[in-house]
């Protein structure tokens, strides 16, 4: 299996090929979004790479950034997997539709801002200002590969270069505006509670297509402190990736580079009444991709 990393340079980072624990600079991409941008291309060459790798000299001890630093577009799923659903009706006592694809409604998305969200492997994230409550999502990224435009769900595999390990880390106590009324349509702070430096870590590797295997079918856990929060598997998500892709498709047009987290399973901290603390080690695996930590600052 070949997986593609982005490693820290002298000079800044630069996109290389993981294969049998060895990590290599590529030698025709300085960056993964360029790299997606002729996915075509990058994903035929594959095949003929692999028995030439271990022919380059690999990187010595590299120290790996997020796969994709700069995504174009992040855009995460809400309330999409039946466990999750399941305990925000229990614990929360949420008002939630227990099948909404059954009952006819489309997925739901929101918008995570790029750039400074994005962290890798090892990162240090802050707790956001003013926040009290900072809750784990563990989440399978899906990384587009193709500009699409009203894309079938049965299609969706054509555009999608492949998948990496994320966290939709969310600031619980930012998700309503103070003194906002309940019942305003301006009440909701998507940008506070989503949105913050650190936000978005992701790695420790985008993996392609084609040695993912069933991406509805993926194992999936999250740690903290050595404690199993999260053990789960995509099937149990409501819309599938194919769903969600058709849905965002339709709306707007899709691009090489953009992100897609796909929603998070059961386990975070708001069922459990319990959030992320200064010293914190949260460690995330998904099944054919890998694992990696990150840190909450002292």
């Amino acid at each position: 299996m070949i997986q593609l990393v982005t490693f820290a340079t002298s000079g800044g980072s630069q996109t290389g090929l993981l294969s049998a624990g060895k990590t290599y600079p590529s030698g025709r991409y300085a960056e993964t979004l360029e790299v997606l941008s002729n996915w075509a291309d990058a994903d035929a060459r594959l095949d003929e790479l692999a028995p030439k790798l271990a022919q380059r000299e690999a990187v010595a001890s590299p120290r790996l950034l997020a796969p994709l630093p700069n995504p174009r577009n992040i855009y995460f799923a809400g309330a999409n997997y039946r466990d999750h659903v399941a305990e925000m009706k229990a614990t929360l006592g949420l008002p939630l539709d227990a099948n909404p694809k059954a009952s006819g409604q489309k997925p739901w998305f929101c918008l995570k801002a790029t750039g400074s969200s994005v962290v890798g492997p090892d990162a240090v994230v802050s707790l956001p200002r003013g926040t009290a409550m900072l809750d784990w999502e563990l989440e399978l990224a899906v990384v587009i590969g193709k500009q699409a435009k009203n894309v079938a769900a049965k299609d969706f595999a054509d555009i999608v270069a492949g998948y990496t390990v994320a966290n939709d880390l969310s600031a619980r106590d930012h998700v309503g505006r103070a003194g906002v009324a309940n019942d305003s349509p301006f009440k909701w702070d998507w940008i506070g509670q989503k949105s913050f430096d650190g936000s978005c870590p992701m790695g420790p590797a985008l993996t392609p297509t084609r040695f993912v295997g069933d991406p509805m079918n993926l194992a999936m856990k999250l740690w903290v402190n050595g404690e199993l929060m999260q053990d789960s598997n995509t099937s149990q998500m409501i819309f599938d990736i194919g769903d969600q892709i058709e849905h965002l498709s339709a709306c707007i047009t899709l691009h090489p580079g953009d992100v897609i987290l796909t929603g998070t399973p059961a386990g975070v901290g708001m069922a459990r009444k319990k959030f992320l603390k200064p010293g914190d080690v949260v460690k995330q695996w998904i099944e054919n991709i890998g694992a990696f930590e990150f840190t909450i600052a002292a």
